[in-house]
């Protein structure tokens, strides 16, 4: 790999810092309100034993962040790189989730612009994986200009299998 998948980024509005274990506490009491995974294949993760399994996931990714709010300090919610492969040059974003006060402020869109701008410099194209009913986050990747490409079925933590749609933004399409 020629890039950190894992650096510190920010705007005037937003930090994105390394996931560590002792941000545990604080991202837990952001995702146990069940209202963030209502749409969500996994709709369980506000459970402490779920979420648990998701964030040990994250920091075993090296690719996961914690989003804080610079304006308040407080941490908005998670997301993460993964999936990274050389030979197609591609990596995924995804495992994004928010507090709902940040749902529809355009605190995604921002997140995902310092995200794109940075691996972009390195990858031709982007992944995204959604639930096949998460029209929330549908709606979000295709405003990025992604277009879904596949159906596939995806493992889960805590369960069966899930269906997911697959998206993907090349590098050309990208409508920053």
């Amino acid at each position: 790999m020629t890039f950190n998948i894992q650096p510190t980024l920010e705007n005037d509005q937003i930090l994105l810092a390394p996931l560590q274990a002792s941000d545990y506490d604080a991202l837990y009491a952001v995702a146990s309100d069940p209202a963030i995974w209502a749409q969500h294949p996994q709709n369980d993760r506000w459970k402490e034993e779920v979420f648990r399994e998701f964030f040990d996931a994250a920091l075993r990714s090296h690719g996961a962040f914690k989003i804080i709010d610079k304006v308040t300090g407080e941490i908005a919610g998670s997301t993460r790189y993964y999936e990274y492969d050389a030979g197609k040059n591609t990596i995924h974003i995804g495992y994004t989730f928010y507090a709902t006060k940040y749902w529809g402020t355009g605190f995604n869109k921002a997140v995902k612009k310092l995200m794109l701008e940075y691996i972009f410099q390195y990858v031709d194209a982007v992944g995204f994986h959604v639930g096949v009913n998460n029209i929330r986050s549908q709606i979000a990747v295709s405003r990025l200009g992604a277009v879904k490409v596949a159906q596939v079925d995806m493992a889960y933590a805590y369960g069966p299998n899930r269906q997911n749609f697959v998206y993907n933004l090349s590098k050309n399409d990208y409508l920053f």
